[in-house]
């Protein structure tokens, strides 16, 4: 009679918070990687038979796509393969039509990952001709004529997921270092604009700035407002970036010390239920966690361990904490929620708000935590 007193209410709180309030993380050991696949699969599932509505070779399916194509890589589980094959075929391979914008080539990710493992299927030539104009074709934001945030190519800091590791990847199969040369040429200039050397992390765009003045934009408690899912896209991107650089290119150690710099940074702020909040310096502008920025952070972090390049015991914690967070905004059907809609600032997000990039930072962060010891 005492363990039905106590089990029956302890099942009415996990059936009420499945239901939609705020994700918590749990004190239990990190999943198995078999069971960590097994979650992987059901979202992809659900986000395969729920299409966002957008232009297929768009920056949303290029991220969702890249999370497919890390959970293949990780797992080579043919499911993941056949999704990324379908996807191609529907796409006919293409890239989204602007040359100039570096969300229009982050569905390439997915391609070169078929390419390495089926390349008869894929044609890579529309990948092969954006990057060209989109690296060495004259355009406004290149010259510094236009009236977007800044005078760069890459003028605000998604950009830095978006294009950066496809040119990576780029270069390693073509074996030129002149996209590496370029491409740091253009992330410099991001990082010049956007990287606060003081909070070591980046304002999403030149809106975000401070520089002195009154008119600086603050959160309600003061500080500097750092969107969440801003700083993921920067923290993913840098670590598939490490992955494919070649160590001894000479800017390989700039790039692994933003890296720790950043990954320093994101474990301190980290909330203690796992799940960091949209606003990065003012946890309770929305208080409760978010799945996007969240996911990235836990890849990220996770593969740093992985590839010897965090220490397991200072960083381990975090990321067993921030999984068993991330497995609570999964329902039972696969569908991952509590993802901040698209924007470009910090956004409420709920149980119910979901977003093809969101199942993507899932998939990726699964990808690294199921190699996890």
């Amino acid at each position: 009679m005492t363990l039905i007193r106590t089990t029956i209410p302890l099942l009415l709180c996990l059936f009420l918070a499945s239901c939609g309030s705020a994700p918590k993380s749990s004190t239990a050991k990190l999943s198995s990687p078999a069971v960590i696949e097994a979650k992987m699969v059901d979202a992809m599932k659900w986000q395969e038979a729920n299409p966002i509505g957008k232009d297929p070779t768009d920056w949303t399916n290029g991220a969702y796509y890249t999370g497919v194509a890390r959970s293949y890589e990780s797992t080579g589980n043919p499911v993941f393969l056949k999704a990324l094959e379908d996807m191609g075929g529907r796409t006919d391979w293409k890239t989204y039509n602007r040359y100039f914008h570096a969300d229009d080539v982050a569905i390439a990710y997915s391609y070169l990952t078929v390419n390495e493992e089926n390349p008869a299927v894929v044609n890579l030539e529309p990948t092969g001709q954006w990057l060209q104009d989109h690296l060495y074709k004259d355009h406004k934001w290149k010259e510094g004529n236009t009236e977007e945030m800044e005078p760069i190519l890459w003028w605000w800091c998604d950009a830095l997921f978006m294009a950066p590791p496809v040119i990576v990847r780029w270069s390693n199969l073509k074996n030129d270092r002149k996209y590496l040369d370029d491409m740091h040429k253009y992330y410099t200039e991001t990082y010049d604009l956007l990287y606060d050397q003081e909070e070591h992390l980046f304002a999403r765009d030149n809106r975000f700035l401070w520089t002195g003045s009154d008119d600086d934009r603050k959160g309600a408690n003061g500080k500097k407002i750092f969107w969440s899912r801003g700083n993921g896209w920067v923290m993913g991107g840098l670590a598939m970036m490490l992955e494919e650089m070649p160590k001894d290119w000479e800017h390989y150690g700039w790039y692994l010390d933003l890296y720790k710099e950043m990954a320093a940074k994101v474990k301190s702020i980290q909330p203690a239920d796992g799940l960091w909040r949209v606003s990065l310096l003012d946890p309770g502008a929305f208080d409760h966690g978010e799945t996007s920025g969240s996911g990235f952070y836990t890849f990220a972090l996770a593969w740093g361990i992985n590839n010897g390049v965090l220490d397991k015991k200072e960083y381990g914690p975090a990321v067993k904490k921030a999984w068993a967070a991330l497995e609570t905004v999964q329902l039972s059907d696969g569908k991952i929620g509590w993802v901040q809609n698209i924007g470009y600032d910090p956004r409420p997000a709920s149980a119910d708000s979901w977003q093809n990039f969101g199942t993507g930072a899932f998939l990726m962060a699964g990808s690294e935590v199921r190699k996890m010891k």
